[in-house]
């Protein structure tokens, strides 16, 4: 595996007033990776997401994407991610296709139907591209979604709480489709979540946010392997967040 950092963070912090959303977070992410950040609700993982993402300035510290500082050369770092936020953003009125071509020109593809072609093809989701998206249920919603962060082939894929709401059925294509990604077109990924049973299943490394503090960090291998009296990542999140409270 590569070990080139493609996402670094030194002392991010975010204030709102005296009170810390993000506090003193350092992590290292390197390339290939698939990283699950964990916490409960309000820990900090959307604010940290939004930071690195470039959607929210840091009150303090610093934060780089494939060597770009996020304050200081946004654009580049925008070139760099693709977003999947907890609600897509799609129009409901347009079918995928007319979707896709949108905001494949936003990203700046001039002629962006063939790599649509390709992305859906990879995505196993060519017969919806007619189709409008009010039709789509949430997991269709949802690769809708990973299609349109996808085609400006960017090197990180950020998500953010990617399996919610989502059915069974619906879960385990996304997890599948994150797994190729990452595999077959070697994207390092950054997923943002609560499901604790998902990272076991997708992810190569963690991280434990608590109360806007990153108490944890390392390989999910090394993780449960440190912790030889667990038994499942559940038991070691407790452990971690139970010894901050």
């Amino acid at each position: 595996m590569n070990t080139d950092f493609v996402i670094t963070t030194q002392n991010l912090t975010k204030k709102y007033g005296d009170k810390y959303a993000l506090k003193d977070a350092s992590l290292e992410i390197a390339a290939g990776e698939i990283f699950g950040l964990l916490g409960h609700n309000g820990a900090g993982k959307t604010t940290a997401v939004s930071i690195i993402t470039t959607l929210l300035k840091p009150s303090a510290g610093t934060a780089e994407v494939c060597g770009c500082d996020v304050v200081k050369q946004s654009m580049n770092v925008r070139r760099s991610i693709g977003y999947l936020p907890e609600s897509v953003a799609l129009y409901d009125r347009l079918t995928l296709k007319e979707n896709l071509v949108y905001f494949a020109r936003l990203s700046g593809l001039t002629k962006p139907e063939g790599r649509i072609t390709e992305v859906l093809e990879f995505l196993d989701f060519s017969g919806h591209q007619e189709e409008r998206l009010e039709t789509f249920s949430k997991g269709m919603r949802q690769r809708a979604g990973i299609a349109q962060a996808i085609l400006h082939k960017p090197r990180v894929l950020f998500l953010d709480e990617p399996t919610s709401g989502l059915d069974p059925q619906g879960v385990i294509q996304l997890r599948e489709s994150i797994i190729r990604l990452n595999r077959e077109m070697g994207m390092t990924v950054f997923m943002n979540t609560h499901s604790l049973a998902e990272v076991t299943k997708t992810c190569t490394s963690i991280g434990i946010l608590c109360r806007g503090e990153l108490l944890y960090h390392d390989s999910l291998k090394r993780t449960m392997a440190a912790f030889p009296g667990e038994a499942s990542l559940e038991d070691v999140y407790l452990k971690i967040d139970a010894g901050q409270r």
